[in-house]
């Protein structure tokens, strides 16, 4: 790991696309299935799930994982280029490990490998067993340098896109969305086609905008200012109910009402939630703070940002009979601990980000209530969040500087320039990364990100105008941390 440069992240391996050759990811992958087989979860003959996402460097690493799993004597089973949730579904059901070779959102110089364990998602223990396998690469199988030269055939697909695509149509209903017009945002999204799909299976109007040949890096937590431009442009023409997409895997939602501004992941986390009636809700400590306003959740948890931190303390709240239980990150990503019934209709677990389920739930919510989704979010506590993140600044150098700023609040604040834009810091949250709360309500939360050289500015306010003068400030105080 220290070697080629491809760490563990918040969601599995990344790094560099020119690092994660042959050999580093076939060692990954045979680190992976060793720590399954001390827990019993792995063995000679074992199924195992891939698939994979549309950057261009996806099908060299599938081949190597697949050789990989080949050589520990399982069985790879290739799902094809499907969302990571169609491709857990899947396996889940199943009872089978799978993972994942994607980078997300991240620029498609970059890429990863997410695993999975056979019932749910690798967390941090798993992560720690797995470092300590030993791995020996077999001798003739790479060159020089280090890509695969030993011959592998390459599965036929397996077909997960009926399963995926059933879900979403036996819940909600094949009328679900019937008389909406849903433009849906295509880029680069691995489930582009799939969520055109869905949209028709619930019987809505399906239009596809601006598929793109080349692989675009959407980050649902923090929207490029090209996209939030389409998204007026679309909304302008009132030709759309609301606009769909996702990001690069497919399991992080971007969802746009009528007029094409785009929701803020952790707001339509809450609206899913509330829909769901959940009981109790899990989500990062950068989450919006209008879930403990709204009031309808019996528990409310915080973690540390990052998808197995949300699903470890929701599935703590399942052992402790809190159902529906239920989990969301800011980016959007929407996780079910436990079935969920509703109009005699059972949604099955599914303890993994999906992009789907959130966006249905804010649209037949919106209609159960004779309204769009700009009258159910008006509907909702006034807290507006933001983000953005300030590229190309090495993790060690936030990290030190985030340090320094805990050292002298004070001094680190005037150098930042908030004081006298926020006033004194009511509470100081170290959760993850550095969350500060002053009096007057307004929340500025600085976090290094676990997947990239990005150093992530989170703003909170109770109005949309203040939470775009706070994230200025924030943006404009950290820019210097790059010198």
């Amino acid at each position: 790991m220290t070697q080629s440069g491809v760490m563990f992240g918040t969601s599995g391996a990344r790094g560099l696309a020119i690092s994660m050759t042959d050999a580093v990811c076939f060692a990954y992958t045979v680190g992976y299935l060793k720590h399954l087989e001390t827990i019993g979860e792995f063995k000679a003959g074992t199924s195992v799930a891939v698939a994979g996402d549309l950057r261009p460097s996806t099908p060299r690493i599938l081949r190597a994982c697949m050789a990989a799993i080949t050589w520990m004597k399982g069985v790879p089973v290739f799902c094809g280029f499907v969302p990571t949730p169609a491709l857990c579904v899947y396996a889940f059901a199943r009872g089978i490990p799978s993972l994942m070779v994607t980078g997300s959102h991240i620029p498609d110089d970059r890429n990863g490998i997410k695993f999975n364990r056979a019932g749910g998602e690798f967390l941090k223990n798993d992560e720690a067993s797995m470092r300590e396998q030993e791995v020996v690469l077999p001798e003739g199988w790479f060159d020089q340098g280090r890509q695969l030269v030993h011959p592998l055939v390459q599965p036929a697909i397996t077909n997960v896109v009926a399963d995926y695509v059933a879900r979403y149509r036996d819940f909600f209903g094949k009328d679900a969305l019937a008389g909406l017009t849903l433009g849906v945002y295509q880029h680069s999204a691995v489930g582009r086609d799939l969520l055109v799909a869905i949209v028709e299976a619930l019987g809505g109007k399906a239009v596809p905008l601006a598929r793109s040949d080349t692989f675009i890096s959407v980050d649902t937590e923090a929207v490029r200012p090209e996209d939030a431009k389409l998204a007026l442009e679309w909304g302008s023409s009132g030709k759309y109910d609301a606009i769909l997409t996702t990001d690069g895997d497919s399991d992080r939602p971007l969802l746009a009402d009528r007029h094409g501004h785009w929701l803020r992941g952790d707001v339509l986390g809450i609206v899913a939630a509330q829909a769901l009636d959940a009981a109790a809700v899990t989500t990062p400590v950068s989450s919006n703070t209008a879930l403990e306003m709204a009031g309808f959740a019996r528990s409310v948890r915080r973690t540390k940002i990052g998808s197995p931190f949300v699903v470890a303390e929701m599935m703590a709240a399942v052992e402790e009979g809190l159902v529906p239980s239920v989990g969301y990150e800011a980016n959007g990503g929407f996780l079910l601990a436990s079935d969920v019934t509703r109009r005699g209709r059972t949604l099955g677990a599914l303890p993994t980000r999906d992009a789907v389920l959130p966006m249905l739930c804010a649209l037949v919510a919106a209609r159960d209530n004779d309204t769009d989704l700009s009258g159910l979010l008006a509907s909702m506590p006034p807290r507006f969040t933001l983000s953005d993140r300030l590229k190309n600044i090495p993790t060690q150098v936030s990290l030190d500087r985030l340090a320094a700023l805990r050292q002298d609040l004070v001094a680190g604040l005037a150098a930042l320039r908030l004081s006298d834009g926020c006033g004194a810091v009511k509470q100081m949250d170290e959760t993850d990364g550095l969350r500060l709360t002053f009096e007057g309500g307004d929340i500025v939360h600085l976090r290094p990100s676990g997947n990239a050289p990005e150093l992530r500015v989170y703003v909170e306010a109770s109005t949309r105008g203040r939470a775009e003068e706070l994230l200025k400030l924030g943006m404009a105080g950290i820019s210097s941390w790059q010198q």
